[in-house]
């Protein structure tokens, strides 16, 4: 079942960080890594992605250069130290979050 975008609202943050726990990635690995994480649930578009890596990367959760692979240049992300505490802040609060909506709706 595919997820509209409009339900990760909120979530992709956390998302993006967790796919980068892993090791550096460049933006379409990233999609490629959460569709699969999700078994296809998350199809994620360049459009929605990119400036999220955009604004995480102004936020200092992320650090990113420029490598070439073939010919092609790719940016290639990689958590900071400040965006590994932030990820596992947001780990904490979605594991909470998750099981107090358990409680709630089962």
């Amino acid at each position: 079942m595919l997820v509209p975008v409009d339900a990760l609202k909120g979530h992709l943050d956390l998302v993006l960080l967790a796919a980068l726990a892993e090791g550096p990635a460049h933006g379409y690995a990233l999609i490629d890594e959460i569709r699969d994480r999700s078994d296809g649930a998350f199809d994620l578009a360049e459009g929605t992605v990119y400036p999220v890596l955009y604004r995480l990367e102004s936020g200092g959760l992320l650090t990113s250069s420029w490598t070439v692979a073939g010919r092609r240049r790719r940016r290639m992300y990689r958590l900071t130290k400040r965006g590994r505490t932030e990820l596992a802040k947001e780990r904490g609060e979605w594991k909470q979050f998750s099981e107090t909506m358990k409680a709630v709706v089962a």
